[in-house]
């Protein structure tokens, strides 16, 4: 699982709709160690909850191939790649370059666009067939376009549900499926919910109470990582407050790293690990990156752990089915939108950026994603 992990995290670029798109070719077409009926409600869990989707997702695919031992390991292989490479350019070893615009990084760009559509295209295929749910994707990336809300994602799979559940039979959903073993009980689960509220009201109960930076700086990314539906880029507003607005971290300190992190495979949620180096007070350098790094990522595992194994019962009882299939739906509905922004709508800039793109796509057909990530890279320096 860790190495399975570790090759996505140092081939995955584009973001976290990217990862999902990723893990599904790897995970599910490649490997088959999901069905594709569990890799969507699993998705829908993960855009569910607060904190970091794809490293959630990520952690649950480990969960499910070996225990939490396997969701920890699905999780550090995923991760890894990108927190070494932000703690080394806070440590300046990428130098001042404003790597981020550089043409191969824009390949990547591209890259991610032609994965995020083929995940879209195979995931319609099987769970937007009908009109019905047709129609409930195609309202729920409607609404992830028009209304510039976080949890809006959340609202549209909610809304899925209950549509599925009004307007999808039973003959058509087929029967009810058997829950996702993921190597935890119930009573393990509700620990991991009960501990994650915890320490979201200690930690700032803490932080007024004693004068260390220390516990400061780990209250704060905690609620960071608590706070934000979606993840990736919906992090950054309040990581600046965190970080910059106290004068732990200056602004073109900030912004280089923000830049940087956008070359960097893997979860955006790593930018945690370059403020935690970059930043003034102590702890700082690796010791800083690791604290930032454990603490906007423990909520959503924490979470993820607890709410898992009650979001994956549902799949066994009959009148479920079609609350499940409309929730399905609307996951392509959600991926379908971030397909066209932010990933087309950034990426996509002229003919030339399209064609990159549609060649991607038909070399997904036939060759693994890394390849197209190298390809896309090449063809970008090469051209753009």
């Amino acid at each position: 699982m860790f190495a399975a992990a570790l090759r996505l995290g140092l081939t995955s670029f584009g973001g976290p709709t990217a990862h999902i798109g990723y893990f599904h070719t790897d995970y599910v077409v490649r490997r088959r160690w999901l069905a594709e009926d569990e890799f969507a409600d699993l998705v829908g869990l993960a855009q569910f909850l607060p904190g970091p989707a794809s490293s959630q997702l990520g952690f649950a695919v480990g969960m499910v191939r070996a225990g939490p031992l396997g969701g920890l390991a699905a999780w550090l292989g995923f991760t890894l790649p990108s927190a070494v490479a932000m703690i080394a350019f806070a440590y300046g070893v990428a130098g001042d370059r404003d790597i981020a615009s550089a043409g191969w990084v824009h390949g990547l760009e591209l890259a991610a666009v032609a994965v995020v559509a083929l995940a879209v295209w195979q995931m319609g295929s099987r769970f937007a067939r009908g009109a019905v749910e047709a129609a409930i994707a195609v309202a729920a990336a409607a609404a992830v376009l028009a209304l510039d809300v976080p949890a809006v994602q959340v609202l549209a799979i909610v809304a899925g549900a209950v549509l599925g559940r009004l307007l999808l039979r039973g003959d058509r959903v087929g029967p009810a499926r058997a829950p996702i073993d993921l190597g935890i009980g119930r009573r393990a689960a509700a620990s991991a919910v009960a501990v994650a509220l915890a320490l979201l009201v200690a930690l700032p109960l803490a932080r007024r109470a004693a004068d260390s930076h220390t516990v400061s700086m780990t209250a704060g990314f905690y609620e960071s990582g608590a706070l934000v539906f979606g993840g990736g880029h919906v992090v950054l507003p309040l990581l600046h407050a965190r970080t910059v607005d106290p004068g732990w971290v200056d602004e073109p300190d900030f912004v280089a790293g923000y830049g940087a992190a956008q070359a960097v495979p893997g979860p955006l949620f790593t930018f945690a690990a370059y403020l935690g180096a970059v930043q003034g007070p102590e702890p700082n350098d690796v010791p800083g990156g690791v604290l930032a790094l454990v603490a906007i990522f423990l909520p959503g595992l924490l979470l993820l752990v607890g709410t898992a194994p009650f979001w994956t019962a549902l799949r066994a009882r009959p009148s479920s089915a079609a609350a499940l299939a409309g929730v399905n739906a609307a996951v392509v509905g959600v991926l379908l939108a971030a397909l066209y922004d932010p990933l087309a709508t950034t990426a996509i800039g002229n003919v030339t950026d399209a064609l990159i793109a549609v060649a991607g796509f038909g070399l997904l057909l036939r060759v693994p994603p890394w390849f197209v990530v190298v390809a896309c890279a090449g063809a970008g320096q090469l051209l753009l």
